[in-house]
């Protein structure tokens, strides 16, 4: 029964939806649109941009002073000529679609110096079919995952060479003073990285991924390359059929060709004595040497003596150091060498690590970080080396307090020392000789577990600060008369 007051429209007005409002007014679809615009005030005309007096030169310097986020974020969303002129603005990039190489890169972003292709070049994954093996992905790397294969991971999928070498062909006619460049190696021989080598002339720091030897032939032509970062082609990764890894061939074409190196990284590289010998011998400049999970025979430590301007070795991820290092006597030893860095290795063998100490005896620095099996006996051998200045302890967990004295009082020039993270050093094992140690250190980092409270009681002792006081004596004499200027005009003003 309908309410009282309402008739047959007040029904209907109250049964109205939404769509039906559509038809209020004069019956036409939109008319409550129509009523809603004739009442609103009309809008202020839009200010001209005033922007667009200003020449592209000037413009160009306004947009340099912003930071890089702002640069590319909010500012080259404005207009399309500002888009364009930040993208002129830019020197780093990243590429995660290789059609965008080939066809946009070089109008969108015409100035780069240091382009990164490594993500474009893997291949997305395709659509998964009813039956198909999951995937598993890490950030722009896909693999396939197969439970009952072994091993249960497959390869991962990269873009086809010819659409590779299309690639690198148009960057180097695009960018001739590309300074750094990461990219993806070709399976066969690559004419892309040919190209580079020929339009490139200013580049200096190269990384390449999934390198074998023949791969690593056009690296030769890159006569002005000062840093050099080779992923070699592990079969875990990049597939079974890609032709072998990174041998002494590979080795000794890098070096005969890139003789002005000075920083050089191999990651997963097989090879042996040769190898190295002759990235020695023939790149005299060399002096940063960075090997990351090698799969080297026995004997090439012995090698690192030929490295006569190498100031740093630094060993990462490696499963072992030298299966075979041969008689002592042979192993020579790197005279110029400055500092030895061990992250994330197994120390597990005395023999390896005897001969890498006897190899690097005149390091100033020594850094042994996340490192297992460096117990005391184990880290005794350190002693080998008479001239440490500086030595960091991080993730040593085996370690303690008594096997770290026995080293570092052996050691007169020390300076610095860091723990930190080492559980079996203990506050409470601090002999009188270690505590007379740290009053001498210029710097010191004590925090070998979060129950050490000997760095809370060193503060306002001066313990190992002594080299600050120290530098505070010798500061330069425009340094002290400024002190005094500033300080008279304090006492002025006051």
């Amino acid at each position: 029964m309908p309410e009282p007051g309402l008739g047959d429209l007040g029904q209907r007005q109250l049964l109205k939806g939404w769509p039906d409002l559509w038809l209020v007014g004069d019956n036409k679809p939109g008319g409550l649109r129509a009523r809603s615009m004739a009442a609103a005030p009309p809008s202020p005309p839009l200010e001209p941009d005033q922007t667009l007096a200003l020449p592209d030169a000037l413009l160009l310097r306004v947009l340099a002073c912003l930071p890089e986020p702002h640069l590319t974020g909010a500012a080259s969303l404005v207009c399309r000529r500002w888009t364009r002129l930040a993208g002129r603005l830019r020197r780093r990039l990243a590429v995660r679609d290789w059609a965008f190489v080939a066809h946009r890169l070089p109008y969108r972003f015409p100035d780069l110096a240091d382009l990164d292709l490594f993500p474009a070049s893997i291949a997305a994954p395709t659509a998964a079919a009813p039956h198909a093996s999951p995937l598993l992905t890490c950030g722009a790397v896909s693999l396939t995952l197969d439970a009952s294969a072994d091993p249960p991971l497959g390869a991962c999928r990269f873009v086809d060479d010819d659409a590779l070498d299309r690639g690198l062909a148009a960057v180097a006619a695009s960018f001739p003073n590309l300074r750094r460049l990461s990219a993806t190696a070709a399976s066969s021989e690559s004419g892309g990285l040919m190209a580079i080598a020929g339009g490139c002339p200013t580049l200096q720091e190269l990384e390449l991924h999934r390198c074998t030897d023949l791969a690593l032939r056009p690296v030769s032509a890159f006569a002005h390359l000062q840093i050099l970062r080779i992923v070699a082609a592990a079969p875990a990764l990049y597939g079974p059929a890609e032709g072998g890894g990174v041998t002494d061939i590979g080795l000794t074409i890098l070096a005969h060709g890139c003789k002005r190196l000075v920083k050089l990284e191999l990651q997963g590289c097989e090879g042996s004595y040769d190898g190295i010998a002759a990235v020695g011998r023939c790149c005299a400049m060399l002096e940063e040497l960075t090997i990351v999970d090698h799969r080297m025979d026995g004997g090439w430590l012995a090698a690192l003596a030929f490295c006569g301007n190498l100031k740093t070795l630094r060993l990462q991820s490696c499963r072992r150091i030298d299966d075979d290092p041969g008689p002592a006597e042979h192993l020579g030893a790197c005279l110029t060498l400055e500092s030895l860095q061990l992250h994330r290795c197994q120390l597990r063998d005395r023999s390896a690590l005897h001969a890498l100490f006897l190899v690097c005896e005149g390091a100033r620095e020594i850094q042994v970080q996340n490192c297992w099996g460096l117990e005391d006996d184990m880290f005794a051998l350190a002693g080998l080396c008479r001239r440490v200045k500086f030595l960091l302890l991080e993730g040593c967990s085996l370690l303690t307090t008594r096997g770290l004295e026995s080293v570092i009082t052996s050691w007169s020039d020390l300076q610095s020392l860091e723990v930190v993270t080492c559980n079996k050093i203990k506050d409470e094992e601090i002999t009188p000789a270690l505590s007379e140690l740290f009053s001498n250190l210029k710097e010191l980092k004590w925090r070998p577990d979060n129950k050490s409270l000997l760095a809370a009681s060193l503060v306002g002792t001066g313990m190992g600060k002594k080299g600050r006081v120290f530098f505070k004596r010798i500061l330069p004499a425009h340094q002290r008369i400024k002190g005094k200027v500033r300080n008279y005009s304090a006492g002025v003003a006051a």
